[in-house]
């Protein structure tokens, strides 16, 4: 069977799954998670022994150490994965929600359900996790799943669906409910992005090139965002301690995440305060700093950033930072730089706290808190499949809600338009 047969086939099965799971019963969908988790757990020796194989193929390819970390499993990355299984059975369903029920003048009754997308595609790299985490997230929500994993964690991906489809059966459900494409074939790709009618949504989990290929060829719609360029604006009105914090937790926290702070933009009436400090905080932990002229005056290690600095993404221990007369040119410098991820602004004064709410157009905007908290769990969601920065249907984190949609509904009692 060519590839295209085998794609096909694939979305057959998970056009009829979907419509199982559409009816499938929170009790059903919670059963089966916990099932899964189970199954991890007892499939322990068999998930690392699988992992082992890809572990061994990526060294002998010469995958360099953060990409064979990312790819590893041992006990406790699986023990996290059964856990946040479980964290998702503990969180409510919004498949049938009602809301917004109002009576009309003609005196049918309107209101919105909340429903399952369909099918999803979801295309990731290297984390195995991402194979259960989004089996999890697609099968509370209601909708079936195609999962194509990178070729490097085939064995690995494998090993965790077969704990998946385990889980399905034993909760009754239909075991086509999350498919994991078995084949590395690059042309799989291609096939599921543009089988409309099979395909209901693609979410792109990877690199920016990867995101790029799958928005530019889809015939389906796409949940993405391609990188993460978040600021944070420290106001001549913050608080310097508050400042200090979050500017330095929002970098350094961690380097390779989306939600990292990748400019740093300060108002040149605090900048002799700040900057010092925060500049002496940045290169102990071996940050380098690309600044404008006003920032090498006062951090003379800094380097002078080019205009290409302020549009980069570097997941790395690099940091741009530039100064500027006041919330406008920080705004404006958002307006014109940001990917519509995530900003934050530092300050005391509420009323510019809320311009920089209501005024910044990314899918999370924040006061007085750092960027790394935009994330699907520490809004709340559970485990989330990815960010969007899109503006339509979902944005920002995208959790259970985000893999449904609405439909409306009308209660009638033998009503006829007049």
């Amino acid at each position: 069977m060519d590839v295209k047969q085998y794609m096909q086939q694939v979305g057959q099965k998970a056009c009829a799954a979907a419509r199982a799971m559409a009816r499938a019963d929170t009790n059903a969908k919670n059963a089966a998670l916990s099932a899964m988790a189970d199954a991890l757990l007892a499939g322990e020796a068999a998930l690392v022994a699988a992992n082992q194989k890809d572990l061994a193929a990526g060294k002998a390819q010469g995958l360099d150490a953060a990409m064979l970390d990312r790819l590893m499993l041992d006990a406790p990355r699986i023990a996290a994965m059964a856990e946040g299984l479980r964290q998702i059975v503990a969180l409510p369903d919004p498949v049938g929600q009602i809301s917004d029920m109002n009576f009309r003048p003609s005196g049918i009754q309107v209101g919105k359900m909340r429903v399952p997308l369909g099918v999803i595609g979801i295309i990731y790299e290297s984390r195995p996790n991402v194979t259960a985490d989004a089996a999890a997230l697609c099968l509370k929500s209601g909708n079936a799943a195609i999962l194509r994993g990178g070729s490097e964690a085939m064995h690995s991906n494998q090993a965790i669906a077969a704990c998946v489809r385990a889980g399905l059966e034993q909760a009754g459900l239909p075991a086509d409910a999350v498919q994991v494409v078995e084949t590395t074939d690059r042309a799989a790709v291609g096939e599921l992005i543009t089988m409309s009618e099979y395909v209901d949504v693609i979410v792109p989990r990877g690199g920016k090139s990867l995101v790029e290929r799958i928005s530019k060829e889809a015939r389906v719609p796409v949940i993405k965002h391609l990188h993460g360029v978040c600021h944070v604006y420290i106001d001549d009105k913050a608080d310097m301690e508050k400042a200090l914090r979050i500017a330095f937790n929002a970098k350094t926290h961690r380097y390779g995440v989306c939600n990292a702070m990748e400019t740093l933009l300060v108002a040149e009436e605090i900048a002799e305060r700040v900057l010092p400090e925060l500049g002496a905080m940045y290169r102990e932990k071996g940050v380098e700093l690309r600044g404008c002229d006003t920032t090498r005056r006062l951090l003379p290690y800094a380097v002078a950033a080019t205009a290409e600095d302020w549009d980069a993404e570097y997941l790395a221990p690099i940091l741009a930072v530039r100064v500027v007369k006041d919330l406008d040119e920080a705004m404006e410098h958002i307006y014109r730089h940001s990917s519509g991820h995530t900003e934050a602004i530092v300050t005391e004064d509420i009323t510019r706290a809320r311009r920089f709410l209501a005024e910044v157009d990314s899918s999370s905007v924040m006061v007085n808190a750092s960027t790394r908290f935009a994330d699907g769990f520490e809004y709340g969601l559970g485990a989330e499949i990815g960010i969007s920065t899109d503006k339509i249907h979902a944005r920002g984190p995208v959790g259970l809600e985000g893999l449904t949609s609405q439909k409306y509904i009308v209660i009638g009692d033998g009503h006829i338009r007049r």
